[in-house]
């Protein structure tokens, strides 16, 4: 698909799609779209920043590439290796006089023994992919740097092969819970959005559109219930993603309204940490009323 004409048409593709983005965050990724440039999404967990990267992959019908961030991880596990294994096998299946051949332990370190890994396989599809660099708060401030040097030039020299460029670079979409302060060198690169909670017509139009199955009532008890949720001293706030799964909990039950009984069975679905369940459970009565 090419790339939608204007903010308004993005929005609706991404409708289309089944995301609901408020203006801001449509015009904050149709100028990423327009510009070449990296998008950085911060918010609270699960109010949909990895799912709008999710969406412009396929409403866009461009590959999803997705790099999942977590503390430790280093270059190789996101850039590229060699396949240790199998060149080993390849040795051995070489004959010593063929082992005395510069060009045969060369070949060793050719394409067919390289390990594409995602920003790797990024740089290689262009503006064919949607990288997804996901949760980019849980890596270290050395991958920080070198993820700011890849994406100031998409490209990368691999000293055995050659250096490797992406004609046009692909939509990059970087995601952060604010689990620590990203350094500004980083924010400068990129478009910047703060991804917040919806108000509460758009959850209930969001919900409608994620689980058309479910009653318009039922949609705006749950929205209501969760805001609810939101304004206690919870260590885990829900997110719109857990919105959508009581919803689902609830139709897997069989439940058609939120009774005292129904919120007390199904809240796992919602609040995920021990400690806020007992917060939640002396609100009860509270969360089931209309």
């Amino acid at each position: 698909m090419t790339r939608p004409a204007s903010v308004a048409a993005l929005t609706e593709t991404l409708c289309a799609g089944g995301y609901l983005a408020d203006r801001g965050l449509s015009t904050a990724a149709y100028v990423a779209l327009t510009l070449d440039r990296p998008l950085l999404l911060e918010g609270e967990v699960g109010v949909g920043k990895t799912e709008i990267a999710k969406t412009l992959a396929t409403v866009l019908g461009r590959r999803l590439i997705r790099l999942q961030c977590y503390e430790g991880i280093d270059t190789n596990q996101a850039l590229y290796e060699w396949d240790y294994a199998r060149q080993l096998l390849q040795i051995r299946a070489l004959s010593e006089a063929a082992l005395a051949d510069e060009g045969a332990v060369d070949a060793l370190f050719g394409p067919k023994f390289l390990l594409e890994r995602p920003l790797l396989d990024a740089v290689r599809t262009g503006d064919g992919a949607v990288l997804l660099v996901d949760e980019v708060d849980r890596a270290d401030d050395e991958f920080e740097a070198f993820l700011l040097e890849l994406l100031s030039e998409f490209q990368i020299t691999i000293p055995e092969i050659g250096t490797i460029r992406a004609e046009r670079p692909p939509l990059v979409v970087l995601t952060s819970n604010r689990t620590r302060e990203l350094h500004d060198a980083l924010k400068r690169r990129c478009l910047y959005h703060w991804v917040d909670y919806p108000d509460f017509d758009r959850e209930v139009e969001i919900v409608l559109v994620r689980e058309p199955g479910v009653s318009e009532t039922l949609a705006r008890r749950v929205v209501a219930a969760v805001t609810r949720l939101r304004e206690l001293d919870l260590a885990k706030a829900p997110g719109v993603a857990e919105t959508i799964d009581w919803v689902r909990t609830l139709g897997a039950v069989g439940a058609a309204d939120l009774d005292p009984q129904t919120v007390e069975d199904t809240i796992g679905a919602v609040v995920k940490d021990r400690d806020d369940l007992d917060v939640v459970r002396a609100h009860v009565h509270e969360l089931s009323r209309g």
